[in-house]
């Protein structure tokens, strides 16, 4: 059997690149639970609700309410706050400005639920903050002009400016909201 050292397995996930997210505290889970309670307690067994696999509950000619019980109880439970790898500065996603526009609000929306990497793990969201803010600082890489116009990353795209990553209030923010 080949022995794997722990030290080395934790240098390869961070080169690899670690994703992090919010998730609600345990009283928003609860609050989000007793109205998943309510709505299924009060959702009508009908054949048509069964065959709209429970959507347009509240307004079955409404198609642009589709969340049945289950879909609105997982909204936003899981909001990709963004991610660290080694060499490049922390890379946030701002989800189209969705929750967040500007680092003050960032800095709230963090604190206001709790942090878990991809892997499961929860983190003190102050330590998340203080850890992702140092992140490849001063010198870590950054998808702006300079690196696109020393790589060969650039030779597939018509247009490499949609992909350089934007700063907003000296963090970097990436062009994209979809990380792997």
């Amino acid at each position: 059997m080949l022995a794997v050292d722990q030290q080395e397995i934790w240098i390869n996930l961070e080169t690899m690149g670690t994703n992090y997210y919010r998730i609600p505290t345990e009283e928003e889970l609860e609050r989000k639970k007793e109205r998943l309670k309510e709505r299924i307690d009060s959702m009508p067994m009908s054949v048509g609700n069964v065959e709209r696999a429970f959507r347009y509950i509240d307004n079955p000619d409404d198609e642009w309410s589709s969340l049945n019980p289950w879909d609105e109880f997982i909204r936003v439970t899981s909001i990709h706050l963004g991610k660290r790898s080694s060499g490049w500065k922390f890379c946030w996603n701002f989800n189209g400005n969705k929750y967040y526009s500007t680092k003050q609000e960032l800095i709230d929306f963090v604190s206001s639920g709790r942090v878990v990497n991809e892997y499961g793990e929860e983190i003190d969201a102050r330590k998340f903050l203080d850890m992702a803010f140092a992140w490849g600082q001063p010198d870590g890489l950054v998808a702006d002009r300079t690196y696109f116009d020393t790589t060969s990353h650039h030779h597939w795209m018509s247009n490499p400016e949609d992909y350089y990553d934007r700063e907003v209030d000296g963090l970097r923010v990436s062009s994209s909201t979809e990380f792997s």
